[in-house]
C-alpha cells in the first residue's frame, strides 16, 4: 500500500480510540484528500491570467459580504494552485495542499523539513486575505521574511492582493504601510514590539498595526513553544542603578569556589558560604549584607556570583562590538535584543569590563504566548510538532495535523555513539569527519555552543581538514555558507542555527555535482550533543535527506556533555547498560531508547515548569487586556473621558472654560498619561511581589492564590488611583485655564524608548514549584530561574539563622 493510501485509510479502531482519548495527533488525512480531489477538478490551466484576476476579485468580493472561509477554500486553492504555476514557476505537491487546508483550518501542520512549507504557507494566507482583514506570515528572522515576501509575492499580485514586509528598524510611516497590505511578512518578535509600541502612542494616526486578525506560524514549534514564554518588553530610560556592578564585580571576582561559595552537583545553582558572606562583607565595606538596609545590594552580589560561575563566554552569550549577546539555547544563534533582567544583565556587562547600558523602567510587556493569543486565527507548520502536540492543544487550543512527505525519506538514522569522555568524542569526530571528507562527502557537524564549534574547527585544521564555521559570531553570514555546505568534501561546522528555513542542495550550486553527491550517500549530519528537547535533535537530523535525497544522521555525545551532567543521565545510563570503565566508545538500539526517554522525562519536567508559569502570568494578562480595550476606546474616542463620571461638577465648570471639544482632547492626553504610568507602576510592583511570593509556602499558604489575591487587589488599587491622578490634574488645570495647554502638554510619555526580550525563564522565577511546602524543588529552581530566587530562599533562611543566635 503507498504511503498516500496508508494516510487515507487509518482503521476504524484507531480514529475511534483518537476521539475517545482526545489525542491532539491527527493522521487521519481522508478529508483533506477528499478536498484535494474537489481543487483538483478545478481545471484552471486553460484560462488568462485576466480571467484568473477576475475569479480572485469574486472570491475576495464574496469574502468581503461575509461568505466564511471555509466556503471558499476550494476556489481559492485552485487559484492559489494554478497561480503559482505562473507566477514562480513552482508546481505545488498534494502534502503542501493539505498542509495548507490544515492551517486553514486553525491547526498547525508537521510537514517534514525540505517539502516547501513556504509555498504551503500562501493558500491560506490567500484565503484569509480575501477578507482584506490582514494576514501575518510570522517567520523565523528578518532575512527570511523579506526572501518569504519577494519569492511568494508574484502569486498574490496576479491574484489581485497586495503584499508587505516589515523589517526591524523600518520608520512608523513604512511599518503602517506594510501592515496596512492584505499579506504581511515579518517576525513574530518584530509584531510584538509594535503592538507594544501602539501601546502607548498618544495619538490614533501614531498606531501602526490593524486590528489582529490571522496570523501563520512558519517554525511553529520554536514561536509557539520554546520563546513562547520569553516577554517582550518595552521599556523608558531611568537613571544608572544605585548599586555599583563593576566593584561587586571585582570583589566577586575574588572569592574562592569551594571555600567562598558552592555550587550543586549540576552546577544549575551557586550560593555564598559563610567564609564567602564574610569576606564580600569586609570587601565592600557597606555592613551585613542580609541588613535590610542592604537588600538591594544583596541582590546585586548574588547577580554577580550567577554571572561568574554559572554564565560561560562563548556558550550563553558572546562579547561583539562592545556588547554582550545572548546566544539562544535551542538555535545557537545570538537572539536580537535579548536581555537578562536588569541586575543580572549589569552583573554579566560588569564581568566583561563594559560600559554599562542604561537601565529602563518597564512600560509594557507581553509575552510571545499571550501576544499570539490575541489574533482571532491562528495556525502554524513545523517539521516537528507532534511530539509536543499536548502543550499546544493546552495553551493554543490547536491540533497537530501530521502531514507525509511528498517522496519518502530515506535518509539513515544511525545509532548515537557514546563515549565516556569529551576528549575521546572530540577525537573520534576529527577522525569521522577527515574521513567523510576524503571520500568526497559534504559533512555538516551541529554543536551545541559557539565554544564547541570553534575547538572542532581548530581540531580539523589541525588535522588537515578545512571547513567553515557557521556560528553566533558570524550568523550574517548563513545564507552563503549554507549554499555551499552541500558540494563535495564541504565541511561545515555550526551550531544549532544551521540552514532552519533554507534548504542544503546537493551539490552545491552546482547542479552537475548533485548526481556525485547522492552517489556518495549524500549529505552527512553529525551531531556533537544531545539537546533538552528531541524536537531540536530531530530539526538538525532534518538537514539531510530533504525532498527524497540520500542522507545520514548520527549524534556523537559523551557522558560529559551538558546535558547528562545536569540531569545526571551519564551515570544512570553507564550503570544501566553495565559499561567497564575503560570502555571508551558504545553505539546500541538500546542506548538510542534510554536516551530518548531522558529527554522526553525534561521535556516532560519542562513543559510543568511552563504551565506553572502560565498559571502566574494569566491573570496579568486579563488586566493588560482590560487596560489596552481601555487605552484603545480612549484613542478611537469610543469611549467617554471619565472626567463627567467622576466629577460632574468639575466636567461642568471645564466645558465651560474650554468647550467640549477642546475638553474631550485634554481629557484623552490626560486619562492616557495616568493610565500609562499606573500601568507601569503595576508591572514594577508585580515583578517585585514575583520574586518573593514564593515565601508564602513556608506558612502553609499557596503562593499561586496568594498571587492572585494580591494582584487582583493591587490592579484595583490601581485604576482607582488613576482617577484620582485624572481628578488632581483638571482641578490643577481648573486653577489656571489659560495655563492649561501648557500644563497638558508637560504630560507626555517617555522621551525615548526601547525595546527588548528577557531572556527565557529569567523573567519569571521559579514560583510555580513551591505549592505547599515543596521547599525542595527549591534547588532546581535556582538554577533555572537566575539568582534572584536564590537569594530569596536564603535571605529567608540566614535571616532565620541569625535570629536564633541573638535569642
Amino acid at each position: 500500500m503507498s504511503q498516500r493510501q496508508s494516510n487515507r485509510r487509518p482503521s476504524k479502531l484507531a480514529a475511534i480510540i483518537r476521539k475517545i482519548t482526545g489525542d491532539p495527533v491527527e493522521n487521519d488525512l481522508s478529508g483533506y484528500y477528499r478536498t484535494l480531489e474537489r481543487i483538483k477538478a478545478l481545471r484552471l490551466d486553460g484560462e488568462s491570467d485576466g480571467t484568473l484576476a477576475g475569479l480572485a476579485a469574486s472570491l475576495r468580493a464574496r469574502a468581503r459580504s461575509g461568505t466564511a472561509p471555509e466556503e471558499l477554500v476550494v476556489e481559492a486553492f485552485a487559484l492559489v494552485r494554478e497561480a503559482s504555476r505562473r507566477a514562480v514557476r513552482l508546481d505545488p505537491f498534494d502534502p503542501q495542499l493539505i498542509t495548507g487546508l490544515a492551517m486553514a483550518e486553525g491547526k498547525i501542520a508537521e510537514l517534514p523539513t525540505g517539502e516547501g512549507k513556504t509555498l504551503a504557507a500562501v493558500f491560506p494566507a490567500f484565503l484569509h486575505g480575501l477578507a482584506g482583514s490582514g494576514v501575518h506570515v510570522l517567520t523565523f528572522n528578518d532575512y527570511l521574511a523579506r526572501r518569504d515576501a519577494a519569492w511568494m509575492g508574484p502569486i498574490y499580485v496576479l491574484l489581485g492582493l497586495t503584499v508587505g514586509c516589515v523589517q526591524e528598524g523600518q520608520a512608523p510611516a513604512e511599518k503602517r504601510a506594510a501592515y496596512a497590505h492584505d499579506i504581511t511578512y515579518a517576525t513574530a518578535k518584530e509584531v510584538g514590539f509594535d503592538y507594544l509600541r501602539d501601546q502607548l502612542a498618544g495619538r490614533a494616526e501614531d498606531v501602526v498595526l490593524r486590528p489582529f486578525h490571522c496570523a501563520l506560524v512558519d517554525e511553529a514549534d520554536s514561536i509557539l513553544i520554546d520563546e513562547a514564554r520569553i516577554p517582550l518588553i518595552i521599556s523608558g530610560l531611568t537613571e544608572a542603578e544605585a548599586t555599583d556592578a563593576a566593584t561587586i564585580a571585582r570583589s566577586v571576582e575574588r572569592l574562592a569556589a569551594g571555600t567562598d561559595f558552592e555550587t550543586d552537583e549540576a552546577r544549575t545553582s551557586v550560593s555564598l558560604t559563610d567564609a564567602g558572606l564574610d569576606r564580600l562583607e569586609r570587601d565592600l565595606g557597606r555592613g551585613g549584607l542580609y541588613d535590610d538596609r542592604n537588600q538591594a545590594l544583596l541582590a546585586a552580589v548574588h547577580c554577580a556570583l550567577h554571572a561568574r560561575v554559572l554564565l560561560r563566554r562563548d556558550v550563553d552569550y558572546i562579547v561583539r562590538n562592545g556588547r554582550v549577546e545572548i546566544v539562544d539555547e535551542f538555535t545557537g544563534r545570538v537572539v536580537d535584543k535579548r536581555h537578562w533582567p536588569d541586575g543580572l544583565q549589569a552583573a554579566v556587562e560588569a564581568k566583561e569590563n563594559l560600559e554599562r547600558r542604561g537601565g529602563g523602567t518597564v512600560l509594557g510587556s507581553i509575552t510571545i504566548q499571550h501576544f499570539l493569543g490575541l489574533y482571532p486565527h491562528l495556525a502554524g507548520m513545523t517539521a516537528t510538532a507532534a511530539s509536543s502536540a499536548g502543550e499546544v492543544r493546552e495553551f493554543y487550543g490547536r491540533n497537530v495535523v501530521v502531514v507525509p512527505p511528498n517522496r519518502p525519506c530515506i535518509r539513515v538514522d544511525e545509532p548515537d555513539l557514546v563515549f565516556e569522555t569529551r576528549a575521546a568524542k572530540h577525537e573520534a569526530l576529527v577522525r569521522e569527519v577527515a574521513s567523510a571528507r576524503a571520500a568526497g562527502r559534504p559533512v555538516l557537524v551541529g554543536t551545541a555552543s559557539v565554544r564547541e564549534s570553534e575547538e572542532l574547527a581548530a581540531g580539523l585544521r589541525t588535522a588537515g581538514v578545512s571547513c567553515r564555521v557557521l556560528n553566533a559570531k558570524n550568523d550574517e553570514e548563513e545564507a552563503g555558507i549554507i549554499a555551499q555546505a552541500g558540494r563535495p568534501g564541504a565541511v561545515t561546522i555550526s551550531t544549532n542555527m544551521a540552514g532552519r528555513g533554507t534548504d542544503i542542495k546537493l551539490g552545491g550550486a552546482d547542479e552537475e555535482e548533485r548526481g556525485r553527491v547522492a552517489s556518495l550517500g549524500g549529505l552527512y549530519v553529525i551531531g556533537t550533543n544531545r539537546h533538552e528537547s528531541l524536537r531540536i535533535d530531530q530539526q538538525l537530523r532534518g538537514r539531510a535527506g530533504r525532498q527524497g535525497d540520500p542522507g545520514t544522521s548520527k549524534f556523537f555525545i559523551s557522558f560529559e556533555d551538558e546535558i547528562f551532567e545536569r540531569y545526571g543521565l551519564g551515570e544512570a545510563l553507564a550503570d544501566s547498560l553495565g559499561l567497564d570503565d575503560g570502555q571508551r566508545a558504545v553505539s546500541s538500539r538500546r542506548l538510542n531508547r534510554e536516551i530518548v526517554h531522558g529527554q522526553r522525562l525534561i521535556e516532560a519536567r519542562n513543559f510543568a515548569l511552563r504551565r506553572s508559569l502560565w498559571d502566574y502570568s494569566y491573570l496579568v494578562e486579563l488586566e493588560r487586556r482590560m487596560v489596552a480595550a481601555r487605552r484603545e476606546g480612549l484613542l478611537s474616542r469610543r469611549d467617554e473621558g471619565p472626567l463627567a463620571a467622576l466629577d460632574p461638577a468639575l466636567h461642568a465648570q471645564c466645558v465651560s472654560a474650554w468647550g467640549k471639544e477642546r475638553l474631550e482632547e485634554l481629557e484623552r492626553r490626560v486619562a492616557l498619561y495616568h493610565l500609562d504610568r499606573g500601568w507601569a507602576e503595576h508591572l514594577a510592583w508585580i515583578q517585585e511581589l514575583r520574586e518573593g511570593i514564593h515565601l508564602v509556602s513556608l506558612g502553609g499558604r499557596s503562593p499561586l492564590e496568594e498571587f492572585r489575591k494580591a494582584v487582583t487587589e493591587a490592579f484595583l488599587a490601581m485604576r482607582q488611583r488613576t482617577d484620582e491622578a485624572v481628578l488632581q490634574t483638571f482641578r490643577s488645570l481648573a486653577r489656571d485655564p489659560s495655563q492649561a495647554e501648557l500644563e497638558a502638554e508637560a504630560l507626555k510619555g517617555p522621551s525615548s524608548t526601547w525595546t527588548y526580550l528577557v531572556s527565557d525563564d529569567q523573567s519569571d522565577w521559579g514560583v510555580g514549584l513551591l505549592q505547599g511546602k515543596n521547599i525542595g524543588a527549591a534547588s532546581i529552581a535556582a538554577g533555572i530561574y537566575g539568582p534572584l530566587f536564590l537569594f530569596a530562599l536564603t535571605l529567608n533562611r540566614r535571616r532565620r539563622k541569625r535570629r536564633k543566635k541573638k535569642r
